[in-house]
């Protein structure tokens, strides 16, 4: 590993950082170069619980290379929050909501202090008696789950504007409660529930009901009656037509995620962290990071290749990196604490995937590149294992092993090792694409990040391509950053279209295909939005929604193009196109 001799981050990097991440004190505003070095003696201090001050120092010197060289960063709060009076490192949190204002308010309470340290939050509103059910004491009605939802949401919206970054809820509600319906079209009003996404929590026994034409029981979650019964059909109908409106809800297939629960014993898993990609038991966190997999290509004979030794180097010092971050951690709620240090929860991902096939030269709609991400996936798992077992033996199992599926065969550090993240904001400080996604577009702009500051972003990779191969003309620059894409340039050969095929230029089911590749190999689960064509009917939503739950996906979320007014992303940086549903945090 080199070595940092002057960090090269690009001028969008720079805003991301200058607005978020840089401490200001005493008129002085940090530098990169001290940010990471902060981030990375805060992590590396845990190693005075078992070791020296030397050891301590060769980790922070460790931990600082890989992050300088930009092969692996944290999640936001650690790089915001690591080495201040808050130290709250954590990006991702469940929260229970039970059915008592006492409980309501305590978990909202709860949500409030969490997203103004920057982390994000997931709730299960399925404990919440229906709308118009009696209330004994005050002799009134309840309001329902979805009316409480919109409360959650209103503090979010009003945190937001004091806190580290945008505050993020999932809000998910189970299949069988008796409000599914106003849940599953609460957001088809504008600006409705804005700081949610929000997914239905879908059984086997409904899927297996929705395919046999049954009818679905509707059951109160206090008394276990049933209120009524609809057709199964019906209502997948009317989910399938709201996330093609809309792009919500998704699904949260609760009955595969808790067939890999490590912790089963501590009770099932209700909900996710606020973009899908951590299950967790309520008030439990989860502290992320990910490897910059467009940094691990090297040369070798004249042709391209995966740097598999330099990955595995990276991949270990990034899990013990996670893991001193669960030891150092200032947990903010004590029940949270508990749980974190009881099962000490890391998910390592990636980002850069897509850049790392165009730098191999491989079309993301291809079967070798489903291949690659099973093979990559498997290997990044199976290392970070490896580094987990060596953990344990250097500084015990996480306490709750003995109730695991790890006990009493595997020695392991950590119940989850890893997870695929969206990785929004820390892609772009690394200046690589985001998590597993391909190609947004080969230029494009962000819009309402960074205090309603757009970012302009045009893909140095697919310039360097030109220019290697003798292609690149004041011409083709200009038609791509007024289309966003080079599919329809007729100047380029077919092959160079392939290599940089972008989101909305890639089928539906290969989108999933790759979803479903690093979903094989992953502990937790894999954040991953398929993209779908203005034109996408109705019947291609409820195909790529069956397709998951039959390939054992832990959850899934479309966006069909154009379906919504206000957007992240918006393709070409010349155009007033609408944007793509896209997760910048």
């Amino acid at each position: 590993m080199n070595t940092t001799k002057s960090l090269k981050l690009s001028g969008n990097a720079l805003k991301v950082l200058q607005s978020r991440y840089l401490l200001h004190q005493h008129g002085l505003e940090e530098t990169p170069e001290q940010l990471f070095r902060r981030v990375a003696k805060a992590a590396a201090s845990a190693e005075l619980k078992w070791g020296t001050n030397q050891d301590a120092a060769r980790w922070e010197n460790d931990f600082f290379k890989i992050i300088a060289n930009l092969l692996f960063l944290p999640n936001s709060p650690t790089l915001m929050n690591a080495g201040t009076p808050l130290n709250q490192l954590s990006a991702c949190f469940v929260l229970p909501v039970e059915d008592s204002l006492d409980q309501i308010f305590t978990s909202l309470k709860h949500a409030a202090i969490i997203q103004q340290s920057g982390g994000g939050t997931g709730f299960n509103f399925s404990h919440l008696r229906p709308k118009d059910d009696p209330l004994t004491i005050t002799q009134g009605t309840a309001s329902g789950p979805v009316s409480f939802m919109k409360v959650f949401n209103a503090a979010t919206e009003n945190i937001r504007h004091g806190g580290k970054r945008r505050g993020a809820n999932m809000g998910i509600l189970n299949i069988d409660h008796p409000d599914i319906e106003a849940f599953i079209e609460s957001k088809k009003e504008t600006n409705n529930l804005s700081n949610f996404n929000i997914s239905v929590g879908v059984s086997d026994a409904y899927m297996n009901a929705v395919e046999l034409n049954k009818e679905w029981s509707l059951v109160h979650p206090n008394t276990k009656q049933v209120v009524r019964r609809i057709s199964a059909k019906k209502l997948w109908r009317n989910i399938v037509a709201n996330a093609w409106q809309t792009g919500d809800p998704g699904l949260v297939f609760l009955d595969t995620i808790n067939s890999a629960n490590p912790t089963p014993a501590l009770g099932k898993i209700e909900s996710t962290n606020p973009c899908g990609e951590v299950p967790l038991l309520p008030y439990e966190p989860c502290n992320l990071g990910s490897v910059n997999l467009s940094k691990f290509v090297k040369i070798n004979k004249g042709c391209s290749e995966l740097d598999w030794k330099g990955l595995e180097e990276v991949v270990k010092i990034a899990v013990r990196f996670l893991d001193n971050v669960v030891e150092v951690n200032n947990y903010i709620i004590p029940e949270i604490k508990a749980l974190a240090l009881g099962n000490r929860k890391i998910g390592l991902g990636v980002m850069g995937w897509a850049e790392l096939l165009i730098l191999l030269e491989i079309s993301y709609d291809s079967e070798q590149a489903v291949r690659l991400a099973e093979q990559l996936m498997h290997f990044v798992q199976e290392k970070s294992m490896e580094a987990s077992v060596a953990l344990a033996d250097e500084r015990g199992v996480f306490p709750n092993w003995e109730k695991s599926i790890y006990y009493p065969v595997t020695p392991i550090r950590n119940a989850t090792r890893t997870s695929i993240a969206p990785t929004g904001t820390i892609s772009i400080i690394a200046g690589t694409c985001s998590s597993i996604e391909p190609l947004f577009a080969l230029a494009f702009r962000r819009q309402h990040v960074l205090n309603e500051e757009s970012l302009f972003s045009l893909n140095q990779l697919f310039i360097t391509y030109l220019k290697k191969h003798h292609l690149h003309s004041k011409e083709i620059i200009d038609e791509v950053k007024k289309q966003g894409v080079a599919g329809r340039i007729e100047a380029l050969p077919a092959g160079v279209k392939n290599i940089f095929k972008t989101a909305l230029e890639i089928s539906p089911e290969w989108h999933l295909k790759h979803q479903l590749a690093f979903q094989k190999f992953t502990d937790n689960a894999v954040s991953k939005t398929i993209n779908l064509a203005e034109t996408a009917t109705i019947k291609e939503v409820a195909d790529v929604y069956k397709t998951a739950w039959v390939q054992k996906a832990k959850g899934i979320t479309i966006f069909r193009y154009n379906s919504k007014d206000k957007q992240v992303m918006y393709q070409g940086i010349r155009s007033g196109s609408k944007a793509c549903k896209v997760c910048i945090e």
